[in-house]
């Protein structure tokens, strides 16, 4: 597989032992920031450190509340947020100007981080959310945009559109959502300020572009959530704040004290959006974006890619492989803290994350500590649910991997904690790609600790709700599906034409568009025999089976309503967390590729070494970019593809066994609409795709998503 990080992680190892920054800043505790006007969280965290009282998203008065109609009315708007830091100096508390959403209204009609929390009832018919963009006055992002990368303003036809004369595109996606596809949140249905510039899907909408979406609810009680899409800016429109809850309830998960399903209800029912950020010390937000920043350099620029002289003034920003904050924060608040009373808490964690995998665990410590050097003990938890629902059964986890994208509902026991004590929620995850290893490597100095939970209360200060626990009330096993058919995707990392890490996904069998006529390999004769970066010339012929862009002819379509099953091979050294939008899934199994025995660790066979033929291997494959050129070799960057064996069966090894999950903290009985797909490994999912139209598949590390590891995804009749 393609282990593109080999010598970043080994020059990361080196700095850790070294004391000396390779690639990430490495600051020692009370240190000097590494790079001036940088917040530095070592200074802050004897100020912010679960001293901050958690922001309550389920609380009645954080609730957007509808009209007279049912309907509600949302502004994407700018705001002032109060995160928890100070000014070093001075002490003083600092605001940080977000982009959030707006409840139109409100009486403060400043956009919120995160964004007020939407709760609907299952079976009621259509909820109608107006998103109106009112960034009006906006003429530049709050962080860098790269204009490089393929992107709203960059496509046929809008290339003459700024942001600084025209505004910031966005578009909302309710991420679990069940929907028609024209209220999905397609990132190429953006639209400005007003909506006076609409993205190119509008044209195929009948009726046209609305503000006005209508949401299915005639689905079970699940944890939705909500967070912009728009085209290569993803990434930036939701770390500026743009995301926020969106619960389904039914008569049996009710959300209400007394409910028959048994759960714990507010105020013993709590939602927790997990993110991480970097500051600046006036508390802006910080995006490393640009080569030369002290954070990030490596991951900035991928393996040695240059940009060309000229194509940003001042040198420009170019993309991010992946973005992992120093700060952790939980809605909107750094390391805050929750006072809890000896009882079970019913706990929605999302991640929000741009790249981080967390292994989250619970520790009980001293009253406060602010980490486990003064001791601690481990408590157990319940899974009950995740993405889109209900578990099969309750799962006790010491442990659970939470991949960004993704929900998980769990329960926490605090009366099996001493009175007086504290529980943090901390995060064995690493601060770098998940490569399936956990604990990862930690570089940032407190990246660990996420919150806390003080057992400072008695028993029925808040409500007086006797405690329940759902232990035996789950039991939702899931329908068995039977797939019409068997489809093989794949994930995979090249370079584009300017030569920076660019995840993709791609097929791991010759496809078919739309129409049902083959997709070739190259596309168009321009490409029969291409040149390659390395002055190399490769005669590409036959089938697709490799990377393949966004604009590349749709070979994801499904019949409406069928059954399918995706085998997802993931051809890449890191873990992804895959999103399919509009369904959800059962996970079937994981099964290890078998790669050549002659193929390197990279899974390609070297020079003047025949193949074994006894698994797959990979080669280099031109990849058509976004503004590719007929005849420019220059714009076009490098994909990978899989080189099957003469007998399909030698491409799969071993099954992997439920143990090792286990052991990592993956718990999958629940209805998903995320994966992790596993590094070397084929990760199998079974859905039904009923809703018609154009939607997307895609990576949950935004980064990935916008730098290019999204494809369409067209079911059912061309809409």
């Amino acid at each position: 597989m393609i282990d593109r990080r080999r010598f970043l992680k080994a020059s990361m190892a080196a700095a850790v032992a070294a004391g000396a920054p390779v690639g990430w800043a490495i600051r020692p505790a009370g240190a000097a920031p590494a790079a001036a006007g940088l917040a530095d969280p070592a200074s802050q965290f004897g100020l912010a450190g679960f001293t901050t009282n958690v922001p309550d998203a389920l609380s009645p008065a954080y609730k957007y509340v509808a009209d007279k109609k049912g309907r509600y009315q949302v502004q994407i708007r700018t705001g002032l947020h109060t995160a928890g830091l100070v000014d070093e100096a001075t002490l003083a508390p600092l605001q940080t100007p977000v982009w959030g959403y707006a409840d139109k209204n409100a009486r403060d009609k400043s956009g919120l981080w995160p964004g007020k929390t939407f709760e609907v009832q299952s079976g009621s018919g259509t909820t109608e959310i107006t998103w109106a963009n009112s960034l009006k006055k906006v003429n530049a992002h709050l962080l860098p945009v790269d204009t490089s990368m393929h992107w709203c303003y960059s496509l046929p036809g809008y290339d003459s559109f700024s942001i600084a004369n025209d505004g910031v595109p966005i578009i909302t996606h309710l991420h679990g959502g069940h929907t028609d596809f024209q209220f999905d949140g397609n990132p190429e249905f953006f639209y400005g300020p007003d909506g006076l510039i609409q993205g190119p899907q509008w044209a195929n909408v009948p009726g046209g572009f609305t503000e006005k979406f209508s949401y299915d609810n005639n689905v079970p009680a699940g944890n939705l959530w909500y967070h912009d899409h728009a085209l290569g800016i993803t990434r930036l429109n939701v770390y500026a704040g743009m995301a926020g809850f969106y619960f389904v309830r039914d008569d049996f998960d009710t959300g209400v004290s007394g409910n028959s399903a048994g759960f714990p209800a507010w105020p013993y029912e709590k939602a927790y959006a997990i993110q991480d950020r970097m500051f600046l010390e006036t508390g802006e937000l910080f995006y490393p974006a640009y080569p030369g920043d002290p954070y990030y350099a490596d991951f900035i620029t991928g393996e040695g890619a240059v940009l060309p002289p000229g194509q940003f003034p001042g040198g420009g920003p170019t993309g991010l492989a992946e973005f992992f904050g120093d700060f952790m924060v939980v809605n909107g608040a750094i390391w805050p803290k929750e006072d809890v009373e000896p009882r079970n808490y019913r706990l929605h964690l999302l991640n929000g994350t741009d790249s981080r995998f967390m292994a989250l665990r619970f520790y009980e410590v001293p009253a406060g500590a602010t980490d486990l050097s003064q001791g601690f003990s481990q408590l157990d938890f319940t899974v009950i649910g995740s993405d889109q629902g209900l578990a099969s059964s309750p799962t006790t986890k010491d442990q659970l991997l939470f991949e960004p994208g993704a929900r998980y509902d769990v329960v926490v026991d605090f009366s099996r904690v001493a009175q007086g004590s504290r529980v943090i929620m901390w995060n064995v995850g690493g601060d770098e790609p998940f490569g399936g290893d956990v604990p990862g490597p930690q570089v940032f100095s407190h990246t660990d600790r996420v919150m806390a939970f003080d057992v400072s209360l008695n028993f029925g200060d808040l409500d007086g709700a006797a405690d329940v626990s759902p232990v035996d009330s789950i039991n939702f096993a899931p329908p068995v599906l039977t797939p019409s058919r068997t489809r093989k995707v794949a994930l995979f990392e090249g370079k584009d034409e300017y030569g920076r890490l660019q995840p993709l996904l791609g097929t791991a069998e010759p496809a078919t568009d739309f129409s049902g006529s083959p997709v070739d390999w190259p596309e168009t004769p321009k490409y029969a025999n291409a040149v390659l970066p390395d002055g190399t010339s490769m005669p590409l012929v036959g089938q697709m089976e490799g990377s393949i862009a966004w604009h590349s002819p749709t070979t994801e379509n499904p019949a409406l309503d069928s059954t399918e099953e995706w085998e997802i091979w993931n051809m890449t050294g890191d873990g992804h967390p895959v999103h399919l939008h509009l369904v959800h899934f059962q996970v079937v199994d994981r099964q290890q590729i078998r790669f050549d025995s002659n193929a390197d660790e990279d899974g390609f066979i070297p020079d003047g070494v025949t193949p074994a033929d006894d698994g797959v291997y990979l080669v280099t494959q031109p990849t058509v970019q976004h503004n590719s050129v007929a005849g420019d070799p220059a714009t076009y960057g490098m994909g990978f593809r899989i080189v099957h064996p003469s007998n399909p069966a030698n491409a799969y090894g071993d099954v992997v066994p439920d143990a090792d999950s286990e052991e990592m903290g993956i718990v999958e009985n629940a209805p998903k609409d995320m994966v992790t797909a596993l590094p070397g490994q084929v990760t199998r999912i079974r859905t039904v795709f009923d809703k018609p139209g154009r939607y997307v598949w895609h990576c949950h590390i935004l980064s990935h998503e916008d730098h290019e590891m999204m494809r369409v995804l067209h079911v059912g009749p061309d809409a």
